[in-house]
């Protein structure tokens, strides 16, 4: 399967990104105090894998009959000074609602980084992923 994206520039750091079907606007700005008028592709990076790893978790939850009545999943990352500014270091904290066993969440979870989330299997060979749960 092919996925396609396309980035074109507007003005300063500013893009617009069609992705699929989907667009949305980026910006990376050059001083760290700046907001910006959307996200930098590192926060798209952080987004995409907490969006598919809580996915994967929240399917496998399901198929193995867990109640679940909700998932967020926080990414926070921290990059290196020098150029390339890549993440080194990736923390991923899981808060599931509802009554789900700890031991399916945390199977959940391992299934994830090692078997169905894509995003979290590229960056696992150059990047310290760690994870934390908390059942609310």
């Amino acid at each position: 399967m092919e996925y396609n994206a396309e980035a074109v520039h507007q003005d300063g750091m500013r893009f617009h990104v069609t992705a699929g079907s989907h667009g949305v606007e980026t910006d990376y700005p050059l001083r760290a105090e700046e907001v910006g008028s959307g996200p930098r592709p590192l926060e798209l990076l952080l987004a995409s894998l907490a969006s598919c790893a809580g996915g994967s978790v929240v399917a496998l939850l399901r198929h193995a009959g867990q109640p679940v009545g909700g998932l967020k999943v926080s990414a926070r990352g921290h990059r290196r000074a020098e150029h390339p500014t890549v993440f080194t270091d990736i923390a991923l904290e899981f808060f599931v609602c509802g009554k789900a066993s700890p031991e399916a969440v945390a199977r959940a979870v391992e299934q994830s980084e090692s078997l169905f989330c894509p995003v979290w299997a590229m960056l696992k060979p150059s990047t310290n992923i760690t994870t934390s749960i908390r059942i609310e």
